[in-house]
């Protein structure tokens, strides 16, 4: 009857084209490091599968994303119907520059613009491993620097 009142947690989305790649790296440090803190998701704009290759470099370096699922932004059942988000991270410079204008999140988007798979320069299996995990280092300290303070994201806001 008197208990600790329950705070909301924020809400957010991550953003790449596909949600084969570094929306989904997002989605799962944030839950990993920050589940009590923010309620998160990530999307595409497009419908696709994970990025195998990234699932792999993943699994070899002791997380295990596995159970991720990429979604579109019309998927009803694993995103909010209210299509409401405190905040909306755009992960890909051309996705932002296309979509943020016309976007129903006007002063709740941040441009997180990370390493594009077109910018790899692996010519072998081992490059291209070291190639994914700068991504994966680069996202894992992105969420874990920006969501620390959810001040820190208000003041992150581009759009």
């Amino acid at each position: 009857m008197f208990g600790k009142k329950t705070e909301k947690k924020l809400r957010i989305l991550f953003l790449d084209r596909k949600n084969d790649y570094t929306s989904q790296l997002a989605e799962y440090f944030a839950n990993q490091f920050y589940e009590n803190q923010y309620e998160v998701y990530s999307a595409g704009f497009e419908h696709d599968i994970i990025d195998c290759d990234m699932i792999s470099v993943m699994y070899q370096n002791g997380e295990d994303m596995r159970r991720q699922v990429s979604k579109d932004l019309k998927n009803t059942e694993l995103l909010p119907k209210d299509d409401f988000y405190d905040f909306v991270v755009y992960l890909e410079q051309p996705i932002f520059d296309e979509f943020s204008k016309k976007s129903p999140w006007q002063g709740k988007q941040i441009l997180a613009p990370m390493i594009n798979r077109e910018d790899f320069t692996a010519t072998d299996d081992a490059e291209l491993f070291d190639d994914y995990v700068k991504v994966i280092d680069q996202v894992r300290e992105w969420v874990k620097e920006n969501l620390a303070d959810p001040d820190k994201l208000s003041a992150l806001v581009t759009a």
